[in-house]
Parts: C-alpha cells; structure tokens; sequence
C-alpha cells in the first residue's frame, strides 16, 4: 500500500473547506483534487464527463433517467445491469485511489475518507461553520441576499449528506469519520491552513 500523505477535506457549503483545501495544498507542495478528479475519473473510465458533474455530491437520481442515460453514456465493456449512479461512483472511487497510490494530495469531498479508510497515511479532516457566517460568504460570493444564501446552504448540504451516506456505511459529518473537525469561522483560512500543517506535523513525527 502507498504511503503517500493524502488529505481529505468534508465540508459544510460555504465553510470555505475548497479555498483551504487548494491553500493547504499549496503550501505542501502537492495538487489539490477537486473538479479535477471529476474530469480524470471520466477520461480514465469512458463515461461521458457530464454525467460525472451532473451527479456530482448529488443524491440518486431516479431510476427512469439512470435507465435512458445508460444508453449512451458507456462504451461496450460496461456492467449494464449496474445503475448510472454506481457506475459514476465506481468510476470516481477507482481514481481516488489511483491517485492516493501516485502521489500526495488533498482531495476536497467526494467521499474520499471513506474511500481511502485502508490506507495508512491519510489524514481526514471536516471544516464547518456556523450557518450565519456561511451565508454572509455565500452572499458575497453569489451575489444574493443573505435569505437566499442560507436556502442555497440548506439544500447543498442536504446534496451532500444525502449522497455521503447513501455511498458510505457512515454519517456525513459525524466527528467519528474525522481526524480533525474545525469551526473556519473561529480561525479564517489562513488561520485553518496553518492548524492543518502543524496537526500534519505533529502527526508525520509521531509515526
């Protein structure tokens, strides 16, 4: 097994998890794996890249449209009897551990703690907010009111948690699946960013 360093990153929406993601990223020295993973897992596999965002931290979608999509979007060596939706996560779950196994990285959601839970040199890590805070961000970022912004929240989160735990045996969230949860809103992300690389070193020394 690879003993690359991997750094998996769950995060609430507007938490900023992707912008400390990428900075931790940076300062390590290694690529940062977000719709970048999307885009390799669907070259990698055949299956047409816009089924890949379409699903993307989505729960399920119905059966019909798994069914009419299924016609098209896979070349001859595909399992047929498998669901769209398995076959995209599938797909998505065989690059994240390709990629754990080539290189250290950081990898922002998708699942990729549970993924990579039989790899030895993985650190997961949660970032949240309380949902005022993610709404102000939210609202800057997209241009819409702060009730807008907590809706948007509301239902990205709901995304999320839904297709966490319909693809994992655990609960999306829950501080048992982490190594590290942290509040951004008590640090900012720079202040994330540098409490990561010193829990980092910390936990390469005391290997």
């Amino acid at each position: 097994m690879s003993n690359n360093l991997v750094i998996t990153i769950g995060r609430e929406y507007g938490s900023g998890g992707r912008e400390i993601g990428k900075k931790l990223a940076e300062k390590l020295g290694v690529k940062c794996y977000d719709r970048e993973l999307l885009e390799r897992a669907a070259k990698e596999s055949g299956i047409c890249e816009e089924l890949f965002f379409n699903h993307d931290e989505k729960p399920t979608n119905s059966f019909l449209y798994s069914l009419v999509m299924d016609t098209y979007a896979f070349g001859h060596s595909a399992n047929i009897e498998m669901p769209l939706n398995q076959k995209v996560f599938l797909a998505q779950f065989d690059t994240i551990k390709k990629i754990a196994k080539e290189e250290s990285c950081v990898i922002v959601g998708r699942c990729a703690d549970y993924v990579l839970e039989d790899f030895e040199n993985v650190i997961n890590v949660f970032i949240s907010a309380p949902v005022d805070y993610r709404a102000q961000n939210i609202s800057k970022r997209r241009d819409v009111t702060v009730g807008k912004a907590k809706e948007i929240i509301l239902k990205t989160d709901k995304k999320r948690s839904s297709y966490y735990n319909y693809y994992t045996n655990k609960r999306w969230g829950d501080t048992r699946s982490y190594n590290l949860c942290i509040d951004s809103s008590k640090l900012g992300v720079d202040g994330c960013v540098d409490l990561l690389l010193s829990y980092i070193e910390i936990n390469q020394k005391s290997k």
